[in-house]
């Protein structure tokens, strides 16, 4: 869709010299000496692409975050009030009515395409931390972990969408691929509008057997539309909750400086094509939400059968996400120009992110149900700095000077902000419920309201026992009087 103005091939670090490759068995020892060679030039077109500078490319492809940090809060607050069906699902909504118009923003002028983007960004930045109103609900403890690590789910997404784009855009056009994927979020949104709803006791079609588990399992949250009052000053001044932002910034940092400028990297260190780097762009994705949905399905597991505190599990996760992958993001600096073993750094240090599903994101449900909403829009304002001032970081170090030693400070810088977050979380991390979820004096003056919420649930509850009773009652009879007949 674009080409850049100007088009060179710059030689690489690791290819710039003869590389040697030493051949060995029992008898013979052999050094083949590979001459460096002049790639020849690829026959591509660029019929119907824009003439957009390197500058301009980095508008269009930056402008989705300007606004994207701005809506975290906001979503949050949006969602407390009006429930996660109608926020989550308008988000992605309307989201995919703003792609419908890209085709035509791009044609008519660049800033008409960055409007969209900024709008797009917006929009988008409510959706993650509206799911959070709706987990406090409808996920017990238990399978909590298991549950956020489907907000990776956006990964395999990603990784999709880059193969059927790819696919679109070779036998059809470049427009193709903007109103298939908005085509495609429409029909989820049908789908979501009959099947979601903001809490079990809404679903229409929910089991009994279902609906007493749930309700049993997960603490009474308010869910009506009114106001609740929102201690901001008790949020803000809590350790437990800086500690997750702590975690998240250096989580957020090591993923983005992986995942986002590891292709630049491969491309400019190890002198790989674009078919490569989109390997190594797009495999992280399916391999880290596989990773974090186990390591969900382990976590739960652990709290299940007991082997593990709560507190236990948020930290082991975030141990994985943050220093774990700290040394593999090491052992990248130090790679050189070992090819593979960069490949190998940087894939299984990239989809140890998959871990924070079920560390500080889902800790942030566990420190306060009512107000898991507003945390994780907090928390996102602020980690997303840090994939905000990555980029600039590797612009400022690597800037005309594409050398291994610069690349290696890169990682480092990534290295120390994941252990950083990492020993902070290890040490103050907690994963109890804190004392202002609960509002006193609210829940004083609110006292009928709150009896409607906690005494309905015990009634379903014992309601469902006497039914299920009953029921087993009358299956008895009906066997006996066929027994008689």
């Amino acid at each position: 869709m674009v080409v850049p103005r100007s088009v060179h091939i710059a030689a690489s670090e690791c290819v710039a010299h003869e590389t040697p490759l030493h051949l060995f068995n029992e008898t013979l020892n052999v050094t083949i000496n590979v001459p460096q060679t002049t790639p020849a030039p690829l026959n591509i077109s660029y019929a119907g692409r824009f003439q957009w500078s390197e500058y301009e490319q980095g508008l269009a492809l930056g402008a989705f975050y300007w606004s994207y940090w701005a809506s975290h809060v906001p979503g949050g607050l949006l969602a407390q009030r009006h429930g996660t069906k109608l926020i989550f699902g308008g988000a992605n909504f309307l989201a995919s009515l703003v792609v419908l118009l890209v085709p035509f923003a791009i044609k008519y002028h660049l800033y008409a395409f960055l409007f969209l983007r900024v709008l797009q960004g917006s929009i988008m930045g409510v959706v993650c931390p509206s799911m959070h109103v709706m987990t406090a609900k409808w996920i017990p403890l238990n399978e909590r972990s298991k549950f956020v690590s489907a907000y990776m789910g956006g990964s395999v997404g990603t990784a999709i969408t880059y193969l059927l784009c790819a696919v679109i855009i070779h036998y059809y056009n470049w427009e193709a691929a903007f109103y298939t994927t908005s085509c495609i979020g429409i029909i989820w949104y049908c789908f979501w509008l009959y099947f979601a709803y903001d809490s079990p006791q809404q679903h229409p079609r929910i089991s009994q057997e279902e609906l007493k588990y749930i309700l049993e399992n997960t603490p009474a949250v308010v869910s009506d539309n009114k106001s609740r009052p929102i201690p901001w000053k008790s949020i803000l001044s809590s350790r437990p909750v800086w500690v997750c932002i702590m975690a998240h910034w250096g989580a957020t940092w090591g993923f983005y400086t992986l995942l986002a400028q590891g292709p630049t990297y491969f491309s400019f260190i190890h002198g790989w094509d674009i078919n490569m780097t989109g390997i190594i762009a797009g495999a992280p994705h399916i391999l880290l939400m596989l990773f974090s949905y186990g390591f969900g399905v382990l976590s739960d597991w652990l709290l299940e059968k007991k082997k593990m505190t709560l507190t236990g599990i948020r930290k082991l996760s975030m141990f994985m996400c943050t220093l774990v992958q700290a040394i593999f993001t090491v052992g990248l600096a130090l790679s050189g120009c070992h090819s593979m073993l960069a490949v190998f750094f940087m894939i299984t240090g990239t989809v140890m992110t998959g871990a924070v599903s079920s560390g500080s994101i889902a800790n942030l449900v566990d420190l306060s149900p009512n107000f898991g909403s507003i945390l994780l829009g907090i928390c996102g304002l602020i980690a997303n700095g840090a994939g905000a001032l990555s980029p600039l970081i590797v612009g400022l170090l690597t800037n005309g000077n594409q050398t291994i030693g610069q690349w290696r400070l890169v990682f480092l810088i990534a290295a120390a902000n994941l252990a950083f977050g990492g020993v902070a979380y290890l040490i103050w991390g907690t994963a109890d419920e804190q004392p202002w979820n609960h509002n006193v004096a609210y829940d004083a003056e609110c006292g009928e309201e709150l009896q409607k919420l906690k005494q309905p649930r015990t009634e379903i509850i014992n309601n469902i026992k006497c039914d299920t009773v009953e029921v087993k009652k009358l299956e008895k009879e009906k066997e006996a009087n066929s027994m008689i007949k």
